[in-house]
């Protein structure tokens, strides 16, 4: 089993910036996909970004390109999501997800993913 621990979550103002972190434990894989993904009330869960631990990769959703970065640390089996310029509408609750293997396309199909985090709030308001 994989458990996946998201911090980072909070309150900012519009432009503002937070950065959400999520470390894995328990059994990881080298080489697999990790993701950010976020849900608003009424909403189904859309990707934010992906990261293919292994070679670095990256993969963006059309509406975070430019404000949003995906990073990891593989030592320390996390990854992070640096979102600056956040707007009202990135409001959601964000999770934290992790396949078992790698693959390369079809990142936001949510059925790739074997285990995810319990979420964590970003409120972007004034």
């Amino acid at each position: 089993q994989v458990q996946l621990v998201e911090s980072g979550g909070g309150l900012v103002q519009p432009g503002g910036s937070l950065r959400l972190s999520c470390v894995a434990s328990g059994r990881t894989f080298a080489n697999r996909v990790m993701a950010w993904f976020r849900q608003a009330p009424g909403k189904e869960r859309d990707l934010v970004a992906a990261v293919r631990t292994g070679s670095g990769n990256t993969y963006y959703g059309d509406s975070v390109k430019g404000r949003f970065t995906i990073s990891r640390d593989n030592a320390k089996k996390a990854v992070y999501l640096q979102m600056n310029s956040l707007k009202p509408e990135d409001t959601a609750l964000y999770y934290c997800a992790s396949s078992v293997g790698v693959f390369y396309d079809g990142y936001s199909d949510v059925r790739r993913y074997e285990y995810w985090g319990q979420g964590t709030q970003v409120t972007v308001s004034s």
